[in-house]
């Protein structure tokens, strides 16, 4: 507990000094900001504005702004969390630690060995040929501080439905960027109010852990939310991806898009010719159909024109995400995404 606490102070702190230096690189926050259209510099009697500056600097500038607010809003759930555990402890009448290790510790069972294997399976690529004896205990210790931290996660979700907290840390203006989807592969409704444009990586370890997250946003908001998938390989870091991509594309030939774009997830990072093919048949494809198309290269113009279309779009990265042209980076947690898309249906209606 002591070194999760030094952990945490020093996190803390660091984002503080975050915090600072980007105050002195953009300035003041929306109290004191300069409006937009007011001059910031002028030469020879014509201005340049604030907004001028700002839209030259285009996705690094709007980036920077994400990543701030995302800072402060995991510090302000820190904060409600750690304030919400207090009150319920002073209501009990016992501390803090008590509490915790009542309705925490006391709940979470060990990690098993199973668990641990299965974990080592599912990661082995980033293990860089470490042996699971090597690194057995770095991954108990692991699952275990996850299995606390998600109980503890569900206390406070609990604690927090029955208080009155209201957060109004407001995000950054969001600009929004014209994403095309024509010819992709979705699913959801056409007239969905909100979509959701993925450009992925199959072999990507980001992209595989947020599929769950997207499974569980189809359930949550189904008939709201359409998602759009492009395609981003990054054959330096992925060898092999691209292959991967067109195996889907072929599939999407014979309206087996997103079957086998979940297989290839739920196997990743096994894509071996041979897995692609294997995938085909699971999928319900005509194999020889798809081997066929395979063997064309037929979708690989396609895809070179997605990964293009993303460059334009300021994708470095795989997940990036679009929710109604506003821009989410990386495998965020679900209240993330959920927060976004409640205020796409709010503006919506």
């Amino acid at each position: 507990m002591a070194q999760t606490s030094t952990s945490t102070a020093e996190a803390v702190r660091r984002i503080g000094v975050f915090l600072f230096v980007i105050g002195l690189l953009v300035g003041p926050g929306p109290a004191g900001a300069q409006p937009a259209a007011e001059p910031v510099a002028e030469v020879g009697g014509s201005a340049i504005t604030l907004e001028e500056v700002d839209r030259s600097i285009g996705e690094p500038l709007r980036k920077l702004q994400d990543q701030i607010f995302t800072l402060r809003r995991q510090r302000v759930d820190a904060w409600i969390a750690d304030r919400l555990i207090e009150q319920a402890a002073r209501e009990r009448g016992v501390s803090v630690s008590q509490l915790l290790d009542t309705e925490v510790t006391s709940k979470v069972g060990l990690v098993t060995e199973q668990e641990i294997e299965r974990f080592y399976e599912a990661n082995k690529a980033r293990a860089r040929g470490a042996e699971l004896s090597a690194v057995r205990e770095q991954i108990r210790s692991y699952l275990q501080n996850e299995k606390l931290a998600a109980r503890r996660q569900e206390l406070v979700q609990s604690i927090r439905a029955r208080s009155n907290v209201v957060v109004r840390l407001a995000p950054p203006a969001a600009p929004r960027l014209n994403v095309s989807t024509n010819g992709a592969p979705s699913r959801g409704q056409p007239d969905a109010p909100v979509t959701i444009v993925m450009f992925e990586d199959y072999l990507c370890p980001f992209c595989k852990d947020v599929q769950a997250q997207f499974a569980e946003i189809q359930s949550r908001y189904a008939g709201r939310v359409r998602f759009v998938h492009r395609d981003f390989p990054i054959e330096e870091l992925h060898p092999g991806a691209r292959r991967a991509h067109e195996a889907a594309r072929c599939a999407s030939a014979q309206d087996k898009f997103w079957p086998y774009h979940d297989l290839l997830y739920a196997n990743a990072p096994k894509l071996s010719p041979d897995d692609l093919k294997r995938y085909a048949g699971q999928a319900g494809l005509d194999v020889a159909a798809f081997e066929t198309c395979l063997g064309a290269r037929t979708y690989q113009t396609a895809i070179q024109q997605d990964i293009e279309e993303g460059q334009r779009l300021g994708v470095t990265a795989t997940p990036t995400f679009f929710i109604n042209g506003r821009t989410i980076l990386g495998s965020l947690p679900l209240a993330r995404f959920v927060e976004v898309i409640d205020d796409e249906l709010a503006r919506a209606r």
